[in-house]
């Protein structure tokens, strides 16, 4: 198995980085959602930020809760997306492609955290 730095496996790094940029769409999320809302625009972006701050924040810690939060995230999103456009592919696909396309690394890496999680229980060092 192929081991960086710490002694942690590179596929262990890999979703910590992942975690790294759910947190910083996050973030942009939040700052981009606050003024929509306050000049009275919707609120998907305010909420589904929060939750990606939450998401990013639990992967960093190594918990699976990260990659579930991040599934609901996107569950929340396809749902405003087809309330709000339909189902018009056309439509969709720049509300749903990215996160969507984001969410594939997501749900691969609910093993990874996992391990790490069955670890940090038995007494290892993550």
């Amino acid at each position: 198995m192929l081991r960086e730095c710490g002694g942690k496996p590179l596929v262990e790094w890999l979703v910590l980085l992942l975690g790294v940029v759910i947190f910083l769409v996050g973030l942009v999320f939040v700052a981009g959602g606050a003024e929509l809302a306050l000049l009275g625009g919707s609120l998907y972006y305010l909420l589904c930020g929060l939750v990606l701050l939450a998401s990013g924040t639990a992967m960093l810690m190594g918990r699976t809760l990260g990659a579930l939060l991040y599934l609901a995230a996107l569950a929340y999103t396809w749902a405003w997306s087809v309330w709000e456009v339909g189902f018009s592919p056309v439509d969709l696909l720049p509300r749903a492609f990215g996160p969507t396309l984001l969410g594939l690394p997501v749900l691969f890496s609910i093993p990874v955290l996992r391990r790490m999680a069955t670890r940090r229980a038995i007494g290892g060092i993550c």
